[in-house]
């Protein structure tokens, strides 16, 4: 087994964002993203004990996790844990590409290891597993995580590592107000039964649950967010001007409260920090506690808006 639980902090860092190339509009986000300001989202992360960063080789082809290195220099490794994933789909075709592709991202991440190693989506469960096992007796990866599978997979890879004496320990899937798929299907409820975390991500839906964004103020146009969520940015305005007002009695934001929420759910959310005042919406989160009528009336609107973000990647749960 491994040697000690998988601890983790009330919310984890995402960056997807990282992967873009820096540029207004010329990537995923169509973020403006700097060396600096990233290296100020570091220090006030790690200063308010937010310090598991959530990266994937996938992103942005790599630049992601060569980007969080270069933001992270200076801190002793023990100050922070890595979370990074295999990716069937971009796998090579040599003789062990889980093991080249953690070869690839350790490389990229100046590390020697990473505390949580992740079967990024669902492919073959009985092929992509097994070689999870010798990278976790080297003590390269510490511990295992599946995201995008649905309940039989979830299953099945815990069976596969079950019998080399490991487990699967985290479960990462879309989970947000408006997509709860996971929830439905049972797998929350399995991973509480079972101890197994579960990272909950886009909790914030790609900014359209921050309450920043309304039909007269679109996210920015150019991005691939923008086209997928600016069209039903009016359905949501009833769910986001509720949360706004529940957070505005807290002195907390829309955002604020839709991470509350998949905290009051029971899930690790993964919040994606682009600047460093982002880290003030995340401890102002964790000390919300949503009634449970609260969380009810979310949820109401949230079913009354219609909506099915689901993303192309995913799969239904």
């Amino acid at each position: 087994m491994t040697s000690k639980a998988l601890t983790v902090p009330a919310v984890a860092l995402g960056t997807w964002a990282w992967g873009d190339s820096g540029k207004a509009g010329d990537g995923y986000f169509g973020s403006r993203l700097s060396e600096s300001g990233l290296r100020e989202v570091v220090e006030k992360a790690q200063a308010n004990g937010f310090t598991l960063w959530d990266t994937a080789a996938v992103y942005g082809t790599g630049r992601s996790e060569s980007v969080l290195a270069q933001a992270l220099k200076g801190y002793d490794r023990s100050e922070y844990q890595l979370s990074t994933k295999f990716t069937p789909q971009i796998a090579g075709d040599g003789d062990d590409p889980v093991a080249d592709m953690l070869e690839q991202s350790l490389d990229r991440l100046g590390t020697d290891h990473v505390d949580l190693f992740w079967i990024h989506n669902p492919s073959d469960v009985a092929r992509w597993t097994p070689p999870l096992i010798p990278l976790l007796e080297s003590g390269k990866i510490k511990h295992v995580g599946v995201s995008n599978h649905n309940m039989e997979e979830i299953a099945r890879a815990d069976q596969i590592l079950g019998e080399a004496g490991f487990r699967v320990e985290a479960v990462q899937n879309h989970l947000s107000l408006l997509y709860r798929g996971s929830e439905r299907a049972g797998i929350l409820a399995y991973c509480r039964e079972l101890d197994v975390r579960f990272f909950s991500y886009m909790v914030l839906e790609q900014g359209a649950l921050t309450g920043r964004y309304s039909p007269a103020n679109p996210l920015p146009e150019g991005s691939s967010r923008a086209a997928v969520y600016n069209g039903i940015l009016p359905q949501l305005q009833a769910l986001t001007d509720r949360m706004g007002a529940i957070g505005e009695d807290r002195g907390a934001s829309a955002a604020d409260v839709a991470t509350a929420w998949a905290i009051a759910k029971g899930t690790t959310p993964i919040i994606g920090v682009t600047k460093a005042g982002y880290v003030d919406g995340l401890i102002r989160a964790g000390g919300i506690e949503l009634a449970d009528e609260e969380i009810a009336e979310l949820e109401a609107l949230a079913d009354a808006a219609d909506v099915d973000t689901r993303g192309w990647w995913e799969q239904e749960m």
